[in-house]
């Protein structure tokens, strides 16, 4: 079952989303393995990003083998802090 994650960054901004972006990406244009959609953008007072992973362990794979270790080694110009995570089962997905 797909799974999905919403990353909320409190007066996160563009700025920091690529630097982010381009620490735990494969490239621009490639997703991280297991990862079957990415989309981000400006929300109300910061910055939104919602990825599906084929799997909640894929999501696991990623968070463990990719994003910790890089949010602990500190990203330049990324996120000041962290999000506030909403995680859930993709009931229904559509092409």
């Amino acid at each position: 079952m797909a799974y999905g994650i919403v990353h909320y960054f409190a007066g996160g901004t563009k700025e920091q989303y690529e630097a982010s972006l381009g620490a735990v990406h494969p490239g621009r244009s490639v997703l991280p393995k297991g990862q079957l959609y990415h989309v981000a953008g400006p929300s109300d007072g910061g910055w939104t990003i919602v990825a599906i992973h084929e799997t909640k362990a894929s999501w696991e794979a990623f968070r463990d083998g990719i994003l910790m270790p890089a949010i602990s080694k500190g990203i330049a110009g990324g996120f000041a802090s962290p999000p506030q995570e909403t995680a859930f089962d993709v009931y229904h997905q559509e092409p």
